[in-house]
């Protein structure tokens, strides 16, 4: 099979996925995804975490140790198929919504749905 640039970009989220397509992944299948953000104090990451859950959005809120500077994590699980397009967009939106809070975005998790 070969590669197409325009569904699988030649970045992180391109070759992510193109190598779960590789891997015999349904790509189409929704599944959840988990999509992590990061910040300096317990306070910002609780007030992204209420933002979020207005936003109907499921999501967890932990102590993140693998980083001194930004000790606590929100990950969110929005359900979607694994395309470019929802992963870029979704990711855009938390870093866009997380920013004003200090949010930094750690990156993104989706078990496969093997066909």
């Amino acid at each position: 099979m070969e590669r197409d640039l325009n569904l699988f970009p030649e970045d992180e989220h391109g070759d992510a996925l193109w190598s779960m397509l590789q891997q015999g992944d349904d790509l189409s299948v929704s599944r959840e995804f988990q999509f992590s953000i990061i910040f300096a104090n317990e306070e910002q990451a609780l007030k992204y975490g209420q933002l979020l859950l207005e936003n109907n959005q499921k999501l967890s809120f932990c102590p993140y140790p693998d980083n001194e500077n930004l000790p606590w994590e929100i990950t969110a699980y929005p359900e979607m198929p694994a395309t470019y397009e929802n992963v870029t967009a979704y990711q855009q939106l938390l870093e866009q919504s997380s920013a004003p809070l200090g949010g930094h975005f750690d990156g993104w998790f989706c078990h496969s749905m093997k066909s």
